[in-house]
């Protein structure tokens, strides 16, 4: 199978919503590319005394309803593609949310796994260095991503703040509690997909309770979804990859032993002498439940689709299913919340972070959690009337709704 290009995937998406809202060819035009995209070259003095130069990108593709949001990842195979999909799946997130928020996404090509934290310290600084005219609080305001921490965000909030002369701890969120981060930020992700699935059990007139659950991609997201989803619900996790592969035990999985083994040999392969498996495999498991918390584009094709037999897949990941899976899974049954839905629990918390550090008030972890409950619980209702209202499934009808609030900003605002 050829690599799926991710923008071009984003692209196809908004496309199809835009024959839906029968949207005139200039809305199109604006939506379909970024407004703004930044590439820096970023010098790094490394511990051996050479000076390595990192490629770093920002890019910000809409403003209509808030300055852009979205996190930065630093990967070895990070491209500009990659960044401008997610750029663009941010930029509906929060829309989809209600949020007075645009969307951005950064990205550096390195290979953090080795580099030593004073490397990574003087590449988190010096990104900032190159950027920082075009980030702030009002303008645009980076989050964590894959490979990226509270540690970072920490480093890039105190460059920044230099730089200006005065805190600025609302210029990245992510940061840790003491810096100005928002308790529920680290399960925030998870923990909203957990509220769709919930809603969505509602809808489809199913029990959580008992129901069996495959994850993939045991990382952040999908670790925090393997507890949560058994805690909140009796769900029994019976199946988890990683990149490296995955087991599947039928009578379910001891989650916290599962962990020790990971943390121990990292992986989850070998876990009790199990069978290793595939993603495919793992997709095509009876289960009734799927957590796709694994960062591939487009994994879930036609083909992989058409092996589903869950009840549900919850997104987590960014862009796990091409169009050609979608009309799959719809024609099949299963029913998607899809990723910038599913997973906008991240972003809505870092929105929290932002008011809080804004207002200089910090807010319960409760207070956090029933606001993010609030948030997710209406926008899985607004998308599911507008699946059923225009007959379409779960992400056209996530499109439909985030699209619409931004083309109404970007008309009242003069745009078109």
């Amino acid at each position: 199978m050829s690599k799926v290009n991710p923008f071009e995937m984003a692209q196809q998406q908004l496309l199809d919503c835009a024959k839906i809202l029968n949207l005139e060819q200039g809305v199109v035009e604006i939506l379909l590319q970024p407004q703004r995209q930044i590439q820096v070259s970023i010098p790094v003095k490394m511990d051996d005394g050479t000076t390595k130069v990192f490629q770093g990108f920002r890019v910000q593709y809409n403003n209509a309803l808030g300055p852009y949001k979205g996190g930065i990842r630093y990967h070895p195979d990070e491209t500009i593609d990659t960044v401008r999909a997610l750029a663009a799946w941010m930029t509906w997130k929060g829309s989809v949310l209600g949020l007075p928020l645009g969307g951005g996404k950064g990205g550096i090509v390195c290979n953090p796994k080795e580099m030593s934290e004073g490397e990574l310290e003087r590449l988190s600084r010096g990104y900032i260095r190159a950027m920082w005219q075009n980030l702030g609080p009002d303008v645009d305001i980076p989050a964590p991503d894959v490979y990226t921490n509270g540690q970072i965000m920490a480093w890039m909030m105190d460059e920044y703040s230099t730089i200006q002369g005065k805190n600025q701890f609302g210029v990245v969120t992510g940061k840790p509690i003491i810096v100005g981060g928002s308790l529920g930020r680290s399960d925030a992700t998870a923990k909203g997909g957990m509220y769709t699935l919930r809603e969505a059990s509602k809808k489809l007139n199913f029990d959580l309770k008992g129901a069996t659950v495959a994850i993939l991609g045991f990382g952040n997201a999908g670790s925090f979804a393997a507890t949560l989803v058994r805690d909140m619900f009796g769900c029994n996790v019976v199946a988890v990859t990683d990149s490296k592969g995955g087991v599947y035990e039928e009578a379910g999985l001891d989650i916290e032993a599962l962990m020790a083994h990971k943390k121990e040999t990292r992986s989850v392969v070998g876990y009790k002498g199990l069978p290793k498996l595939t993603n495919n495999d793992v997709m095509a498991l009876p289960v009734d439940i799927i957590v796709a918390a694994a960062p591939e584009e487009g994994a879930i094709n036609a083909e992989v689709a058409a092996t589903v037999k869950a009840k549900v897949i919850c997104e987590l990941a960014n862009g796990p299913t091409t169009p050609e899976g979608d009309e799959v899974l719809h024609k099949n049954g299963v029913h998607v919340i899809p990723d910038f839905l599913c997973n906008a629990g991240g972003v809505t918390v870092s929105y929290y972070e932002m008011v809080q550090n804004m207002y200089m008030h910090y807010w319960t972890v409760e207070d956090v959690y029933a606001k993010l409950d609030a948030a997710m619980s209406a926008a899985y209702a607004n998308v599911y009337a507008a699946a059923e209202k225009y007959n379409i499934n779960m992400r056209q009808a996530a499109y439909v709704v985030a699209v619409e609030r931004v083309v109404e900003a970007m008309k009242l605002r003069g745009w078109v």
